[in-house]
């Protein structure tokens, strides 16, 4: 049976945001919020977590107060909604104080549908006492993980917003997030008092999302060979691990063309801001960023998220390469992964600070890490598996669409523990991968003849292998503990693993890596900065998209909007394939509203007649 509350609910869909029907678990979430029920909502990226608290904000009496970190994006987020015809404002320390006195006086009055603010000023008692003269019609807790310190996002600024139960104890709270482990889910419902609410946890996969993990050979030119073959003119981001490592690689990318801008906490504020600025609303800019970039990014057309140093941990790396395809076109996670990854990231581990038992979680998550990166199966099944959800091979994964073979190499492994056992004990030394691997191979040189090495009866034992092949066995043997690398210089010792190893009991099977391959694919688009549709299209529907585009690009500008904001990428792909000669037509095309249908419908039925005209020289047409 429909309610009332679920009809009113479907006609704010379709009518206000443009969508003819609800996703996955959203009608159910939407339902029981509307009615008055608590929920925790475990949903991936892009998967219409936010229409999980805004339809109900809109059609509950009250404001929705939306709790969010991202105080950035706040004024994005507004203007989205308003776009959209929802009454929507938020508070934050970028305001005026008129402004401030503005918004908090349309909330007292009952003007506003949506109200965004951060934590820390939600919880200041001044706020608390503004709410509880208000209406409100739910508080939604955005980003919910970020009050677990199992997470990898904790802000303790969340740890506060468990006041809202005891203050406001008739008034529905939803927490929401798209990156939660079962230990992170079991403490965001403890720390946010929902013990009683009722859980919606979706699928996390996203099927448009191709996951390619490439060993490292020149990570800069594998980068730019890249995008220029597969993205050229796309928009996507770029993870590294260090500040120096963002500026020198914006730099190369522009240097190839590759309009790109730099974003980590060592720039000036203004700098960030503005740079952040760009990157939503223009296409084709690539933002090279630490993980200081991204959370709570809606930019739905970010075509790549590529990482060229090992994130931290898979919740990290889910939630990055999440910012890309939210749109549902088809989108690429990219990693370029190697041994300097694995030695660098255990040494930050262990000399950072933190208790024994943060180090011991910190490793686990980077051994996790490590397990999806050395992977033969599944990449999907393995990261899936990782939030405990079961499922099957992709067929849309590097590993599902070119199996990597797999090689005996019980005896290399052998020789490598050998070695680091002889380095040890006959000449009480301790060596990084360089020249543990010259030993090997038996390569002289300086170090060598100083240290006597070549009288060890392990010296050129591995002369077989290239020195690119035992670095890979090192990477991997490093990944399953058969050998660990400490201290400042990433000195290797036999691992806990290598053991039975050693004595012949257990067998080891590696991953090949093969060759790199220079050549790539070939380009799908013309000259960078036009950008390649991912999705195929005839020459003359090319074009029309084209078109679309460029009008989009200055109703933004116009209003100082992203050009998402207008209409996202995959509504302009709707536009095309459906070709809309009325303003019925148009209206059945998913995301076009009748707010926007009011504002644009004219304009985008000329572009697609062919008369190419604008808002102002739109021609008078009947609805359809």
């Amino acid at each position: 049976m429909i309610t009332a509350s679920l009809e009113s609910a479907r006609t704010v869909l379709s009518e206000v945001f443009g969508y003819d029907s609800f996703r996955g678990e959203q009608e159910a979430v939407v339902e029981h919020v509307v009615a008055g029920g608590d929920a925790v909502v475990l949903m991936p990226t892009g998967g219409g977590k936010s229409l999980c608290y805004q339809i109900p904000s809109i059609v509950r009496p009250g404001t929705g107060v939306v709790v969010s970190p991202l105080i950035a994006l706040m004024a994005d987020q507004v203007a989205a909604l308003e776009n959209l015809g929802v009454r929507a404002a938020y508070l934050n320390s970028t305001l005026t104080l008129d402004r401030v006195h503005e918004v908090e006086r349309q909330f007292l009055d009952g003007e506003l549908d949506v109200l965004y603010m951060a934590p820390e000023r939600l919880v200041l008692p001044r706020t608390l006492d503004l709410l509880g003269r208000g209406s409100i019609a739910l508080f939604a807790i955005d980003e919910a993980h970020c009050v677990s310190q199992w997470g990898h996002d904790f802000r303790s600024d969340y740890l506060g917003l468990h006041v809202l139960a005891d203050r406001f104890p008739g008034v529905p709270r939803i927490a929401l997030t798209a990156t939660a482990t079962r230990a992170t889910h079991a403490e965001l419902t403890e720390r946010l008092s929902l013990q009683d609410a009722r859980h919606f946890v979706a699928s996390f996969d996203r099927p448009n999302i191709e996951y390619r993990i490439v060993p490292k050979d020149g990570p800069r030119a594998q980068l730019i060979d890249f995008i220029t073959t597969e993205h050229p003119g796309h928009c996507g981001i770029v993870y590294c691990l260090s500040r120096r490592g963002v500026d020198q690689l914006a730099e190369a990318l522009n240097a190839r063309g590759i309009a790109a801008l730099p974003y980590h906490a060592g720039l000036p504020q203004e700098v960030r801001a503005g740079n952040q600025a760009r990157f939503l609303r223009e296409d084709g800019l690539v933002m090279v960023a630490t993980i200081a970039f991204g959370m709570g990014i809606d930019k739905p057309d970010v075509r790549f998220v590529a990482h060229v140093d090992l994130p931290r941990s898979v919740e990290g790396y889910y939630q990055e390469t999440g910012r890309a395809g939210r749109d549902g076109l088809p989108s690429t996670a990219w990693m370029a992964y190697g041994l300097g990854d694995v030695v660098s990231q255990r040494r930050l581990i262990e000399s950072g600070e933190g208790d024994e038992a943060f180090k011991r979680r910190s490793m686990s998550h980077l051994d996790a890490m490590l397990a999806l990166c050395e992977t033969v199966d599944c990449r999907r099944v393995q990261l899936l598996s990782y939030f405990g959800e079961d499922s099957g091979p992709c067929g849309n994964c590097d590993t599902c669409k070119n199996p990597p073979a797999t090689w005996d190499a019980t005896v290399e492994v052998q020789k490598l523990l050998s070695a680091l056992i002889r380095l040890d004990r006959e000449r009480d030394q301790r060596f990084g991968s360089g020249q543990v691997i010259d030993v090997l191979r038996g390569k002289a040189g300086d170090r060598s003849r100083a240290s006597r090495h070549e009288e060890l009866s392990v010296w050129g034992v591995g002369a077989d292998l290239s020195e690119a092949q035992w670095r890979t066995v090192i990477r991997q043997a490093l990944a399953r503990s058969l050998v660990v690398s400490h201290g400042d210089y990433g000195v290797l010792v036999p691992g806990p693993a290598g053991g039975p190893v050693l004595r012949g009991e257990e067998r080891v099977f590696l991953r090949e890596d093969p060759a790199a391959k220079k050549a790539g694919r070939s380009r799908r688009g013309g000259p960078q900065g036009r950008a390649a549709a991912p999705i195929e299209l005839e020459p003359a529907d090319a074009a029309l998209f084209e078109q679309l585009r460029s009008w989009r690009a200055e109703q933004a500008k116009e209003q100082g909007v992203p050009a998402y904001v207008v209409f996202n990428d995959a509504t302009l792909y709707g536009v095309v394939e459906a070709k809309p000669a009325s303003i019925g037509e148009l209206g059945g095309i998913s995301g076009v509203g009748q707010k926007k249908l009011d504002r644009y419908g004219e304009a985008v039925l000329g572009i697609v007649s062919g008369a190419g005209t604008s808002d102002a020289e739109a021609p008078d047409r009947e609805p359809g």
